[in-house]
Order: structure tokens, then sequence, then C-alpha cells
């Protein structure tokens, strides 16, 4: 095969029948992924920082990591912290970091490969601080997750932050979870019902959207049969930076959304398509019954709720008439449709509110 196309191997670049194989970092074999035993044995021999640059060195490297360890944050953050003091300080709390992040790397545990084929469980929690995550397949690890809140977190209302906490981990792991059914843990009851609820808060409109697009369930876990999250929520205060979407423009969104699609002759026509010969468009997808262009919703050109879209990303509160270079990104994080961005650009050309501002 490779002579026929034309392709040559450096037999001294060349390994066959290995029973491990070393890659981008990480060592794959039988039974699941490792670290790199030089990498693990660069950082036990790392000696004690003396100056910011030599910690944020030492966390670079550790980091790399940070999928292999439970509570990772939790252990990090003396070491964070003395990376954003004016002088560097080396306390005791930072040398206790120091050697406890080098023992649990030296001893993290081998984490499973993911199977395509088999759904994947993400158990999410939050703590009045930060929120943890874990990613599995049949009971078998495949990543841990965790990260602080930030300050408008912090004083937020638990139902919030656990919701929270499901996006943030559903972004995270996106690679493995787009396009594929999996199941959503958590220990707030109420979040069992998200899909049937009524929407009636920003927050809601805010992260829902983030799950548009997905192919999951939610299942409730008692606090106490979730202790893997649970422990990784656990994190110490500190400022972290979160980054908002916007709210969606009406409480009954989604089912609207819906509505206009079914009714949308060309829309009907790629989707049957999609299912039947997916092949002929390579950048579409299939998911939860909803056409995606490159993992974002795709709507026909004359959709009614463009318009609503346009609306609400740039001209409500949250949208703040942020201007063309801000709206596009904005909107192409979710939705895309032909010509969009000719339409935000005569938007808001046009919006009267923007000059008088």
């Amino acid at each position: 095969m490779l002579l026929d196309n034309k392709f040559a191997l450096k037999l001294t670049k060349c390994s066959f029948a290995q029973p491990q194989v070393e890659y981008l970092g990480h060592m794959v074999f039988g039974q699941g992924v490792e670290q790199v035993a030089s990498k693990i044995a660069a950082i036990q021999q790392w000696p004690p920082p003396c100056s910011t640059k030599a910690v944020r060195s030492f966390l670079g490297l550790a980091g790399f990591y940070r999928k292999f360890i439970q509570g990772y944050a939790t252990i990090a953050a003396p070491l964070v912290a003395v990376t954003t003091l004016e002088s560097f300080q080396w306390s005791p709390q930072a040398q206790a970091a120091f050697d406890n992040l080098k023992q649990a790397l030296s001893t993290a545990l081998i984490l499973a490969l993911p199977d395509f084929t088999r759904p994947f469980t993400v158990e999410t929690d939050a703590s009045g601080v930060g929120m943890g995550a874990v990613l599995s397949q049949k009971g078998h690890l495949i990543a841990f997750f965790s990260k602080l809140f930030t300050s408008k977190l912090l004083g937020a209302s638990a139902y919030v932050c656990e919701l929270c906490a499901i996006t943030i981990a559903v972004k995270k792991w996106r690679q493995y979870l787009l396009g594929h059914h999996f199941i959503i843990i958590t220990d707030h009851r109420s979040l069992k019902e998200l899909l049937t609820q009524v929407i009636q808060t920003p927050e809601q409109h805010m992260y829902l959207a983030r799950l548009l697009g997905y192919d999951y369930e939610i299942q409730y876990r008692s606090g106490s049969h979730n202790q893997a999250a649970d422990a990784l929520s656990r994190l110490p205060e500190s400022e972290s930076s979160l980054s908002m979407i916007l709210s969606m423009p009406s409480l009954t969104f989604l089912e609207e959304l819906c509505q206009q699609l079914e009714d949308n002759q060309e829309y009907r026509i790629l989707r049957q398509s999609l299912r039947d010969n997916p092949q002929q468009h390579p950048q579409f997808t299939l998911s939860q019954d909803l056409v995606l262009h490159s993992g974002r919703i795709w709507l026909p050109r004359d959709i009614p709720i463009a318009p609503i879209l346009l609306v609400e990303y740039h001209t409500t509160p949250i949208g703040g008439h942020a201007g063309v270079t801000k709206t596009l990104p904005h909107i192409s994080k979710n939705f895309h449709w032909a010509g969009f961005r000719e339409d935000v650009k005569r938007f808001v050309a046009n919006c009267i509110d923007c000059y008088s501002m």
C-alpha cells in the first residue's frame, strides 16, 4: 500500500509489534494510558524553585499530566498562589504542595483508553469554592478535572453552581462527547429534570445553550455515592476566569427553534440526506435530531428565529452592543447559517441604539 502511493519509511524510525507505544508524552499500551516514565523522573528530580519563573516551569510540566491526578487543583493551589505575588516568596505551604504534587504524579493511576462504541459517563459536583468532574466508561476512569469558581459564582445558588459544573465538564471533554450519547451524573436532584422543567432564569438560558447539540441524559446520584467528583470540587478559594456566552431569547427557545426547523423544507431535506448518505456532507453531523455544521447548530438562511438571535447577541444588556468584531464570534460559538456574517454587519450598522450610546 505504501509503495503503491509512493511513500517510503525510514526503518530506523519504525517499530513493529511493540507492547507499548509512546505518543505525545503518554505511554499507550493494552491496559490503558499512563505518563512517560522519563518525564516523571524529571519531575521527581526537580529542585525546589528559587524564582517565580521556575515555579511556572514546574507547573507547566506537572499540569500536562493533571488529568491523571485527582484533586490536582487542590494540590497545586499554593504553588499557583506563589506565581501571583509581586515578589517571590517560598513558604512552607508551597514546599508541602511541591512535595505532594511530585508524590501524586509518581503514584498516578493508569487511565483507560476511550471506547467510542460505548456511552461515556460524566460525574460532576460543585462546592462553595469550585467544581470537580470525572470522565469514565463502564467504571473505568478516563480523566479527572477540577476548577476553581470565579468570584461571581462564589455567591451564586447551589443550582447555578451545579449547572455551571456540568457545562464546564462537557466543554472540557467535548472531543469525547460530541456526536455520542453520554450520561451526566449529578448530586443535585432538581437538575435531573433540566430538559423538561420550565426555564425561568437567565442562568438557565445561558447554561442550557452550552449543552445544545449534545446527546445526553441526566441522572441523579446522592453525594455519598458520588465521592470522586465531590472530592475534586472541594478546592481552596482563588480567582479564576470563566467565559460567559449569553442568555437565550425566550422561555420557549428550544421548543420554538425545533418547531421552526421542522417547518423548514430545506432543513428537512438536508437532515434526510445526512441520514441516507452522510459522506456527501463531510462538514455536517447529526446530534439529537439537530443538524450541526462543524459542531454548531446549522440554521436555514430564512428561518424566523435568526433575527431574534441577532437581537439577543447584540442588543440585549448581555450583548451590550458589542459591535461586529465581538458579536460575530459570540454567535459562531453556537450557530451557523449561510451569510450570517453579512447579516451581523448589516444588523449592527442599522442599530440606532449603537449611535445613541
